[in-house]
């Protein structure tokens, strides 16, 4: 072993105690390790930021801003809305469930795939009584599964593409993954339809501020279009759209207010409704009856201007100057250039028009302004605002645009006409300048730590390609695989995969596992593209701990788990992909 090697394997070491430990964040554990190689001269200068220009990063990057995109849209809400009442226990719940987000994770990234599809089992687990913990961690290990099936799907597999790249001179594909990853997912799929049993059942889920913040049961006011077809609706078929959480407070025609109307009171063009739920709930509740938002006076000129627009949530104190003023009084549009789309008022039922309600201290108001221009009024008007959380209640969602832009780029990249970095960018871009989403939300898609995580990392790794590392340590490997059935060897590059990504994020163990596989291939006279193959599967498949993989900490709280709560499910399913893993690799890609 040489000096270089030498350091080269101590920074390795160091880099993955760390990680175990869990003293410090992962990136700054990367960024540490980086400056580390630089000063002992494993990294070359000249290499040390290849991982913020490369392709690995920009499509992560550019993948999370896709999926965000899809759950601002709606569309899976929209797709699943017939489905969803017909989910009345937990034995059709998580193998549909599972299922969908398997699905969505083989178009987008896994983890915003399960971010859009989390949201929706909490609401049916909330409908039925059924426990969350019985739902979440089942539809966590099925985006990972699905993840295996395209290139796009989980970051181990564009990471294994660009190490192909750099030994055979090309990548794997988008679909190069989908045999394989496909088998794979039918045996995770079927598993997971009887083996959610394995998981507690009367486990609460942790309480956060946003869930606590959007428990909040606003009024608001809305309006029948003029294009309104008389006689179509009811106030009983309106609230049916609520599914329940929605109430309609009060029926504002020809300036006349009647609280609570009957259910056989017909809707009529130009009624305004005072309606009151949670902020999910009426912007759902908006999409599903075709209602508009009532503003006050300047409904569309705010959302035209050149700002992006915000909404906020603030509680008028007792030196407000909206203390007992109404909304007509205050001239909030004229005077700040804000509107006021409900009122949150605790223990007291709001029946009358919004815009002549008197405020009171402790009152909750949801503004909607220019983003520029809110903290000014917020000062101005001495409101004390919430926490900041997503408000999306009056803007404007654009439901079929990401998909069908994912799915052009996703043809573009089938028939190799653009790469994939570029298709993914311009498929972000897209979406961002059509509004599908706001500049700022997609900066807040962007996952930091894990993009620095891995821009950091690529020198790291490539120091013990570099310096022979890799070499040395695949002739330790073919010492102990020589002689013996290629599936072999397969396997134990999957499990050596498997066994580190637990304690490890899936994007580390496979920069370092993957030149290590590739090498080992060369020198057992086999083809590294099974061997790489392995490395992905192993790398995307960690249900054994709350930290390898995102997903697995995304439903941690949620869903009220322990540590030990992961392997009782991941075990099974571990043995079983480690079983049928190499026999379907070397099925689709012979040694």
């Amino acid at each position: 072993m040489t000096l270089q090697q030498g350091l080269a394997f101590g920074l390795i070491a160091l880099t993955i105690g760390a990680f175990v430990w869990g003293r410090f964040r992962y990136d700054l554990v990367a960024v540490v390790a980086l400056v580390l190689g630089l000063a002992v001269g494993i990294i070359p200068a000249d290499a040390a930021f290849d991982g913020f220009k490369n392709d690995v990063t920009v499509i992560i990057a550019c993948a999370l801003i896709v999926s965000a995109a899809f759950a601002r849209s709606g569309i899976i809400e929209l797709a699943m809305r017939r489905l969803l009442p017909h989910l009345k226990t937990e034995r059709s719940q998580v193998p549909v469930l599972t299922g969908a987000v398997t699905l969505l994770s083989m178009a987008t990234k896994n983890v915003g795939a399960l971010a859009i599809m989390m949201p929706v089992a909490l609401q049916v687990a909330r409908k039925t009584g059924s426990a969350p913990s019985r739902l979440l961690m089942p539809m966590a290990f099925g985006a990972m599964a699905g993840g295996m099936v395209t290139l796009v799907g989980t970051a181990p597999n564009i990471i294994v593409a660009e190490v192909r790249h750099e030994i055979l001179g090309r990548p794997f594909a988008m679909f190069d993954y989908a045999p394989v990853g496909l088998g794979l997912t039918a045996i995770a799929l079927a598993f997971l339809a009887f083996g959610y049993r394995l998981l507690p059942k009367n486990r609460q889920g942790a309480a956060n501020l946003n869930a606590a913040l959007a428990a909040n049961a606003y009024a608001t006011e809305v309006r029948a279009p003029e294009d309104w077809a008389p006689g179509s609706m009811s106030i009983k078929v309106l609230t049916e759209c609520g599914e329940g959480d929605v109430r309609v407070m009060a029926l504002i025609r020809d300036g006349k207010r009647r609280p609570r109307p009957r259910g056989n009171t017909v809707i009529r063009p130009g009624d305004v409704l005072l309606v009151e739920g949670e902020q999910q709930a009426l912007e759902e509740f908006l999409g599903r009856s075709k209602l508009r938002l009532v503003r006050e006076n300047h409904p569309i000129v705010m959302e035209r201007s050149s700002e992006e627009i915000a909404v906020v949530e603030a509680v008028v104190g007792r030196n407000s100057l909206l203390q007992g003023q109404s909304v007509r009084q205050s001239d909030l549009y004229g005077q700040h250039g804000i509107n006021l789309l409900g009122v949150s008022r605790s223990g007291y039922e709001l029946t009358q028009h919004l815009r002549t309600a008197k405020l009171q201290p402790g009152d909750i108001v949801l503004l909607q302004g220019a983003e520029q221009s809110l903290p000014t009024a917020l000062k101005a008007l001495d409101l004390l605002p919430l926490a900041e959380r997503e408000v999306r209640l009056g803007s404007v969602r654009k439901r079929f645009l990401p998909a069908v832009t994912l799915a052009i780029a996703m043809t573009l990249v089938g028939f190799g006409v653009v790469p994939v970095a570029i298709a993914f960018f311009g498929a972000a871009v897209v979406i961002v300048a059509l509004g599908g989403l706001k500049m700022r939300e997609a900066y807040a898609a962007l996952d930091g730590p894990l993009l620095v995580l891995i821009a950091a990392l690529i020198p790291v790794s490539d120091a013990i390609q570099n310096t022979g590392g890799s070499d040395l340590i695949a002739s330790l490997l073919r010492n102990v695989f020589g002689g013996m059935p290629g599936v072999i060897a397969v396997g134990g590059v999957m499990l050596a995969s498997m066994a580190v990504t637990p304690f490890l994020n899936n994007a580390a163990t496979v920069l370092i596992v993957a030149p290590i596989g590739a090498t080992l291939a060369r020198q057992l006279g086999f083809n590294p593209d099974p061997f790489l193959m392995a490395v992905a599967v192993g790398a995307a498949c960690d249900f054994l701990t709350p930290i390898g993989h995102q997903c697995n900490t995304l439903v941690m709280g949620p869903g009220g788990y322990k540590f030990s709560d992961y392997p009782r499910l991941g075990a099974p399913l571990s043995l079983l992909v480690l079983l049928a893993g190499p026999p379907l690799i070397l099925l689709f890609w012979p040694l």
